[in-house]
């Protein structure tokens, strides 16, 4: 490519938007890289060049520079600036080929790439019927601002620096008597650690608990995010399946026991059953005899309709065995980013300190906030209301399903939470309609995809109502009402 061909093939490049040094650095370099600027061939002066595309010569020079820099140029002493010859073939991380460089792509080690390979993170995260969502619409806005003003008139040093291990005592204490009050827990505020939701809450204690290579429980479906942090810490994943009663110790164990054992006993997510009396009993006996620690995941079970919320396992467990997760994503709103782990008392002080040292918290100023918020009764009240609208649109969507399709879908997971399963018949390729309702604007879960063996997968549809205003729910379902019958006919 000779200069003038070059000046214009980079007039016809250049744009208004961004610097244009840097525009015509790529550009430079994309030239190099494809092999429009071969090896050994001279660049115009940057007089001559900048005067052609009408920019500074400083534009240009710096532009120069920076490819001179990467190896891609090379200046002769009175003779002018050439295109460098580059090594292709260079092993990687040499330093020595900057196409190499630009052209391959990254490397992810084997537990990152299947971390990538099976991730589930949706990318929309609100609307018909993305399950899991809360109306944050409904939040308080005004009473959380005029709490949030007032933390900040008053602010101290202390409060913005990072926070103590195991998060702000003030929350901790609000945290605790309100524990104590709504979901019968047993705890002290010393024996709660404040993270920034479930995953950190579940990864700090598989951190603490398990060594790589140890046995770890899961249900059979369970919520694949949690899968996901715990096979990221080298550990032997199992799914335990759950029948109408929850979780099951199995009558004969296949290998180790379990080190670590995660559950939903209050409302089995996804599927949405209560684990028995008599199987929590069974399942925390079984734990002391094999030194196994059960992690209780209670992420919805505020939300009862009919009935009052079901006590956590944790207060039958007497503070021995359970470590009790909880969070406001579901409660107030996810980007609060604001969780808890509730710990035996001989864990309290080792997983205090840990938490500090590995996350570094900070958010105190959010954290007192929210210890107002819970003091002044305004979290009580919120999930009250609350309740009450989800329940309502919780109807709306039966009443949706039943009038297109009677009882030819059964539902499953109904009584509580802010999805329900839709049921759909053996064989039916249920991501299939995932990917189908999108493409019509629905979002939806395919069952399928909660569980770790395909063999036993149940196929269904999680449909969450409680995003959803009153008014486009039964239209919402029409339109996914038509995607199903072209599945199902």
């Amino acid at each position: 490519m000779n200069p003038t061909n070059l000046a214009d093939w980079l007039l016809q490049r250049l744009h208004g938007d961004g610097a244009m040094n840097r525009q015509l650095h790529d550009l430079l370099l994309q030239a190099v890289l494809q092999g429009q600027l071969v090896a050994g061939s001279k660049l115009p002066s940057s007089r001559w060049l900048a005067q052609e595309l009408g920019v500074a010569r400083n534009t240009v020079i710096d532009a120069y520079d920076n490819l001179l820099a990467q190896g891609c140029l090379l200046t002769r002493a009175g003779s002018g600036t050439y295109v460098a010859e580059l090594d292709r073939d260079a092993p990687q991380g040499t330093g020595r080929s900057v196409a190499t460089k630009a052209q391959a792509a990254p490397t992810l080690s084997k537990r990152g790439q299947a971390l990538f390979a099976h991730a589930g993170v949706a990318a929309r995260q609100w609307g018909a019927f993305m399950p899991g969502v809360p109306d944050v619409t409904e939040f308080p806005v005004r009473t959380w601002l005029r709490l949030h003003n007032r933390r900040w008139h008053e602010a101290r040093p202390e409060r913005l620096s990072y926070a103590p291990g195991g998060g702000l005592p003030e929350l901790r204490e609000a945290l605790a008597e309100h524990l104590r009050v709504a979901r019968s827990v047993q705890c002290t505020a010393e024996q709660i650690i404040i993270t920034s939701g479930s995953h950190q809450a579940v990864d700090l204690a598989a951190r603490l608990l398990t060594d790589p290579g140890d046995t770890v429980w899961l249900e059979e479906p369970c919520y694949w995010g949690l899968r996901s942090t715990l096979q990221s810490l080298s550990l032997r994943v199992q799914a335990q399946p759950v029948d109408a009663e929850g979780l099951r110790w199995p009558a004969k164990l296949k290998g180790a026991a379990p080190r670590l054992l995660l559950a939903t006993p209050s409302h089995q997510y996804p599927l949405g059953m209560v684990m028995s009396l008599a199987r929590r009993q069974q399942l925390l006996e079984h734990c002391r005899q094999h030194g196994s620690w059960i992690v209780e995941d209670d992420y919805d079970s505020e939300f009862r309709f009919g009935t009052r919320p079901i006590a956590c396992l944790q207060g039958l467990d007497g503070g021995d065995r359970v470590l009790y997760v909880g969070s406001f994503s579901k409660t107030l709103f996810p980007g609060l980013r604001l969780g808890y782990l509730v710990v035996p008392k001989v864990l309290a002080a080792p997983f205090a300190k840990a938490s500090a040292e590995l996350y570094r918290e900070g958010q105190l100023q959010q954290q007192a906030t929210l210890a107002d918020f819970i003091r002044e009764g305004h979290l009580g009240n919120h999930v009250r209301r609350m309740r009450v609208v989800y329940g309502k649109r919780r109807e709306c969507l039966l009443a949706a399903v039943q009038s297109s399709f009677g009882d030819q879908l059964p539902v499953l997971g109904d009584n509580a939470g802010l999805h329900l399963v839709l049921q759909l018949p053996e064989g039916t390729d249920d991501r299939r309609i995932e990917a189908n309702a999108a493409a019509a604007g629905i979002a939806v879960r395919a069952l399928s995809n909660y569980y770790s063996e395909q063999s036993r997968a149940g196929t269904g549809l999680l449909l969450g109502y409680a995003c959803v205003p009153e008014s486009q729910i039964a239209p919402a379902f029409r339109t996914l009402a038509g995607v199903l019958r072209k599945e199902l006919s």
